[in-house]
């Protein structure tokens, strides 16, 4: 059986999605897209190679009877109207990250979910769907360094954009750090402080960088994410599991080592898109066949509306210095 899916957003990571929906992936095609440019929208239908609509907006292909699954890759403050949307509609929905700008709105969308019966959103958080980091949750799961204590972690890119600013450290950066560690722990968030080092030469004029995130879990873990965006050298993700009994550590990407002029080494990655490529591929088919069994099981909108909760206490930090209390009920059965 193959899922018909529609698009909204044409943009980078919306095309990419298209790419591997149509031409990568089992079990799906690409029969409706969407974008503000239309232009755009249909230049990448032409490119990509794919018969699908081109629909005056997202409503309009929400609600296209031959549209059975929604991706959302539109501008961020898009998100949750497509989202309400499409539940309303009863339509699957995988919507990139933020899964609303607001953690009001993703508890909108979380109270809506609920209402309607059945679980019917993913959110696109990648990294439990990268297989270093799944062979770390084996490693936790299967108790083979005890209870986890603390975590260090670090969160590097060689530059940012000039638009780029110190939240978006937060909002965009450290966001997939606030979702992945608590996927490791099985844990909630309960408090949040933001320290900042002496600022790097590089940094932007504008832009406090490096900074540090110390996090406290409801179960007693101490977390602290090193965030550094103009690090220069490369992207470099680093995460270290301190436990009772042992240390775990994130493998390092796979690259070739070279023996030359003198030296051992190896590559380091330059683009977050060459790091996590395939857990892109991954999380999109694990979307595909959950629909296939009836029964989504990736990262839900309660996972975006924790995200957005813990962000905005980290925010809260960056500008206060305090120690910000994070308070989350407890997730609700019906997200298991």
């Amino acid at each position: 059986m193959t899922l018909n899916i529609g698009v909204i957003g044409t943009g980078a990571i919306g095309r990419d999605h298209i790419r591997r929906l149509s031409h990568t992936l089992r079990g799906s095609r690409v029969v409706a897209v969407t974008d503000i440019n239309a232009a755009q929208a249909s230049r990448v239908v032409q490119e990509e190679g794919i018969s699908a609509e081109v629909y005056a907006d997202g409503h309009a292909l929400i609600g296209a009877a031959d549209v059975q699954a929604v991706v959302v890759t539109s501008w961020g403050p898009t998100h949750e109207e497509y989202v309400l949307a499409a539940i309303a509609a009863g339509k699957p929905v995988f919507c990139e990250k933020p899964l609303a700008v607001t953690a009001e709105g993703c508890k909108r969308i979380v109270d809506a979910e609920q209402a309607y019966g059945r679980r019917l959103v993913q959110v696109g958080f990648m990294r439990p769907y990268d297989a270093g980091y799944r062979q770390l949750k084996a490693v936790l799961d299967g108790d083979r360094i005890g209870a986890p204590l603390m975590i260090h972690a670090a969160h590097r890119n060689p530059t940012v954009a000039d638009s780029y600013s110190t939240d978006m450290a937060i909002t965009d950066t450290l966001i997939h750090e606030i979702n992945v560690l608590a996927w490791l722990l099985d844990d909630q968030y309960v408090s949040a402080q933001v320290v900042f080092p002496r600022k790097a030469p590089k940094a932007l004029e504008h832009l406090r960088d490096p900074q540090i995130v110390l996090l406290e879990t409801a179960k007693g873990v101490r977390i602290d994410v090193e965030v550094f965006v103009n690090c220069q050298y490369g992207y470099d993700i680093q995460c270290e599991v301190v436990g009772e009994r042992g240390i775990a550590r994130l493998p390092e990407p796979t690259t070739v080592q070279l023996r030359s002029e003198a030296r051992l080494s190896n590559e380091i990655l330059m683009d977050w898109k060459d790091r996590f490529i395939d857990a892109y591929d991954v999380e999109l088919q694990a979307f595909i066949d959950d629909l296939a069994r009836g029964q989504l099981t990736g990262p839900s909108s309660w996972d975006g509306y924790l995200a957005a909760v813990t962000a905005d206490a980290c925010i809260s930090a960056q500008n206060s210095g305090a120690i910000v209390p994070i308070s989350l009920p407890e997730r609700p059965a019906f997200y298991g």
